[in-house]
């Protein structure tokens, strides 16, 4: 289990926790690393206050390696960055934006840097740069996802051929087959985003955990092709953003409407927004963090042992 990935991570097992705004917060980065993988806390929504909490948060509760994600966009992503250099955070995941905006204090406080992609350029873009390693992430993926909707089976093997840092697969990977698919296109580690979400220490509403159980493999959609473009369980409100987005509202029209319905009742599973990517068809069931990790870390030497052998 140990790569590339693994030495910048500092954990034990190649596997991150995606990061999700208002869910991944310092609990839950902490159960993740406590348990071999590597926990990223959200930074997107909250205020430098609130970061430090949680970072200190997730310090208190283990004495492992943990990261925070920043978006690059947002108006505070150098405070966030601040804040992870003063309280000790050695590694960071940073998404939505050019890595060059950052990358200069990263290097300077000795920090590792993961930058999410979503096509070949933008993987070398992140190398030339010089960040550590890329998250490559597909369409197949819950949350924001690229606008070329490329997915992971044809991404990841692009990417592994295009640049010589290293590259984590994200998108579509849930269990231990599609970890030991990802090694086999040649990426030294994987992102979970929804396969964490439905676990028991996840602090999302039940009803969400409930829908992700339920899924099956088309029970997904694409909310806003042309704004933000963002994968989530499909139902009332899903429909209702893509219809906004296809009559060509804003995207401060978007996120008004948005705003509005993520105030509705958490077990109305019709009228919000739930993320979820396509991998959510093969979930079968909620399970906590350990088992899901140490599971999967089992099945896939299994698997990886058993290649090409036939019944």
């Amino acid at each position: 289990m140990k790569n590339r990935i693994t030495d910048i991570l500092g954990s034990e097992y190649p596997i991150i926790q995606g990061a999700m705004r208002l869910i991944t917060m310092g609990e839950m980065a902490a159960a993740v690393s406590e348990r071999g993988g590597f926990g990223v806390i959200a930074s997107s929504g909250l205020t430098g206050e609130r970061l430090r909490a949680e970072i200190r948060k997730a310090k208190s509760l283990i004495d492992k390696p943990f990261g925070i994600n920043i978006p690059i966009y947002r108006p505070n992503a150098f405070e966030a960055l601040q804040i992870a250099i003063e309280e000790g955070v050695k590694t960071i995941t940073t998404s939505a934006g050019d890595p060059v905006k950052l990358i200069k204090r990263v290097k300077e406080a000795g920090l590792r840097m993961l930058q999410v992609v979503a096509t070949v350029e933008m993987a070398k873009k992140a190398e030339s740069v010089g960040v550590d390693a890329v998250i490559a992430i597909g369409a197949e993926g819950g949350g924001h996802v690229g606008r070329d909707e490329i997915s992971t089976m044809v991404l990841i093997p692009q990417v592994v051929d295009a640049i010589k840092i290293p590259v984590v697969a994200a998108g579509g990977i849930g269990d231990a087959r599609g970890w030991v698919a990802a090694f086999a296109l040649g990426a030294e580690g994987i992102q979970m985003g929804t396969r964490f979400l439905a676990t028991k220490e996840c602090p999302i509403a039940e009803a969400h955990k409930q829908a992700i159980v339920e899924a099956k493999d088309n029970s997904t959609m694409i909310a806003a092709r042309k704004g933000y473009p963002i994968r989530v369980l499909k139902n009332k409100a899903a429909i209702a953003v893509r219809t906004l987005d296809e009559r060509g509202a804003s995207q401060d029209e978007i996120n008004a409407y948005v705003d509005v319905i993520s105030k509705g009742p958490d077990d109305d599973r019709e009228n919000k927004l739930m993320s979820a990517g396509q991998v959510a068809g093969l979930i079968q069931r909620i399970m906590t963090v350990e088992e899901l990790i140490l599971g999967m870390v089992a099945e896939a030497r299994v698997i990886a042992q058993n290649l090409g052998k036939t019944s």
